[in-house]
């Protein structure tokens, strides 16, 4: 099925999808959420000292990737939309998808500088070289069907990233925010998880093939973060992220369970080859 094609057919349901998060989301103020008072003015010549931060430094590797992973809103904005379309509930949910997203950079930022858990110059030049280098993985993304497999994958683990490393903070308002976080991300994997799922049915090979392609070869949006493979080993001996999670709170309950990829039935030769790997 061409791309257009199918996402004629998708519409009705992406219409449907939208309309039903618009429902489930609540407002909310990233102001209301950061614990203001507590700041203090940066001095320049003042450089941060580690040990104005109370967190453990495995902390401080997920806060700095979850806040860099959001930051590259302009380029995963643009791959959706080249992925998708801009028309229509497509183009609607990719805005409300981004207005939310940039939601998530701000309050995190904002409560990171306040309490000076990380060093806000390695911060910022971080974020300058992550933004100005872009996201080299949607170029490994091909088509709708990989954009809908892949973005179900990478939210959920988006979604379980921030609600473990919330979990570690001692820190009550930190933990708030990264709950608030995690639960618009929750929102958002399932409007794709839901989009994939309507996509199996309307061309169930396509999306088996598109499925297969993106579990083997997924990344998390934050691969080109500097010194990423160090936070990554971090993050990992912290139980934040690793691949038994990977294993068991993704593909076991997504792929496995609730697309039933095992029991699909009529495929093309080459999607049943791609799913018996």
């Amino acid at each position: 099925m061409d791309d257009r094609t199918l996402l004629d057919g998708l519409t009705g349901t992406a219409t449907a999808l939208l309309e039903r998060h618009l429902s489930w989301t609540k407002e909310w103020f990233p102001h209301e959420l950061v614990p203001w008072s507590l700041g203090r003015d940066f001095d320049p010549a003042v450089p941060w000292d580690p040990a104005n931060s109370l967190l453990a430094p495995a902390v401080r590797s997920a806060l700095f990737v979850n806040i860099l992973t959001e930051d590259n809103l302009p380029h995963y904005f643009h791959a959706i939309c080249r992925l998708l379309s801009e028309d229509g509930a497509w183009g609607e949910w990719s805005r409300r998808w981004t207005a939310e997203e940039h939601r998530h950079s701000i309050v995190i930022r904002d409560w990171l500088h306040v309490t000076r858990a990380l060093d806000p110059v390695v911060l910022e030049r971080s974020r300058m070289a992550q933004v100005s280098a872009g996201m080299s993985y949607a170029n490994d993304i091909h088509g709708p069907l990989q954009g809908l497999a892949y973005v179900t994958l990478q939210e959920l683990a988006t979604r379980i990233s921030h609600r473990n490393t919330g979990r570690l903070l001692e820190d009550g308002y930190g933990n708030e925010i990264m709950n608030r976080v995690a639960n618009d991300e929750n929102l958002h994997f399932l409007f794709y998880r839901d989009m994939a799922t309507a996509a199996l049915e309307l061309d169930p090979s396509g999306m088996v093939l598109a499925i297969a392609a993106q579990v083997r070869g997924f990344q998390m949006p934050g691969t080109g973060i500097p010194d990423f493979a160090a936070h990554a080993a971090a993050i990992a001996n912290a139980g934040i992220y690793d691949f038994a999670i990977h294993h068991d709170q993704i593909l076991v309950p997504v792929v496995l369970r609730h697309w039933r990829l095992e029991s699909i039935e009529g495929l093309s030769p080459e999607a049943e080859e791609a799913r018996g790997k």
